[in-house]
Formats: structure tokens, sequence, C-alpha cells
């Protein structure tokens, strides 16, 4: 009995079957560019175009084209507002409601991203986009941010391709 081989190029033997080697994802023509900044110890009284006395010619020009995001819910620390932020979930729900180093023993306060919480590059990547983090990471723990690991929770493993900067909080 043959079988038209399926999508993946398989049927039911080897002579009915033929190779495959599926296109790589790739964004859309005129798909956007996704660009997030995290701005640690600064709030919206900082910036100049809300006021500040410090020079942020590049943030007022976005501003001044209408670019202002006002309702972003950040916490009081570095970990869970980039876990908020990456995850586009609330912070305990994703378990990181305090630093990357604090272990609480609680499905809130694991000290690092749930697994069943996807980050916004591990989101874009299958979608063709190319995935870049630079500077703090800060969202691993500091005991497994040596070369001996483990490595499930430093960008790469996050959605990242690339990455250049430091894991811990410094």
């Amino acid at each position: 009995m043959s079988q038209t081989p399926n999508r993946n190029g398989l049927g039911l033997t080897a002579s009915e079957s033929r190779p495959y080697w599926p296109e790589p994802a790739k964004a859309p023509p005129g798909a956007p560019n996704v660009v997030c900044i995290v701005f640690d110890d600064l709030g919206f009284a900082d910036l100049g175009c809300y006021g500040s006395e410090i020079a942020t010619p590049n943030i007022d020009a976005l501003a001044a084209g209408g670019l202002r995001y006002t309702n972003f819910h950040t916490t009081a620390l570095c970990s869970p507002t980039r876990a908020a932020l990456l995850t586009g979930r609330n912070h305990h729900s994703v378990g990181m409601g305090g630093l990357a180093d604090w272990d609480l023993g609680f499905p809130g306060m694991r000290g690092r991203i749930a697994r069943s919480a996807g980050t916004l590059a591990e989101m874009l990547r299958p979608a063709g986009y190319n995935t870049f983090a630079t500077g703090k990471w800060h969202l691993t723990p500091t005991f497994e941010t040596s070369q001996a690991g483990p490595f499930d929770q430093w960008p790469l493993q996050r959605g990242f391709d690339r990455y250049y900067g430091f894991l811990e909080g410094e």
C-alpha cells in the first residue's frame, strides 16, 4: 500500500519518503523592530519629557513624536521589574516576587522566571525575529551564574540569540 508523503516528507517507507528541510522563520515584510529599555533606579520624573532637569534628548525626541508610556507597573526591585517586562505578566505570577537571589520556597518567590512563563524573546524568535539583550540581566540566581551553570535562566536559554552584559545585579 503506497502513501503520499506528509508535509514533512515522511511516507510509510523510505522509498515513499523525501528529504525535508523547513524554511527558517522570517519576520514578515514591514514587521516592526521591537526595542525594550529598562532603566534601573529611574522614575518618570527623571526623564526630561516629564519635567526633569536631567538631559534625556533621545527619550524626549521619542516623546515629542507621541511615544509616551505611562501605564507600566514597576516594582521596587530590578529583578521583578525585568520579569514583568519580559513576560508581560505580574512578577509574582512568574515566580519573581523578589530579587533573583531570593528563593523563599513559595511559588511567587522562587527567584527565577518559571519555564511556563515565556519571555518576549521566546515569543519573537519563532516568528523570525532576531533577539539581542545587553546589560544587566539579574534574572538568574547568583549561585547559577558560574561556568558550571545550570544555564536554563541565562539569556540564551530564555529566547535571546545573543547577549552581552553581566548576569548578576552589579
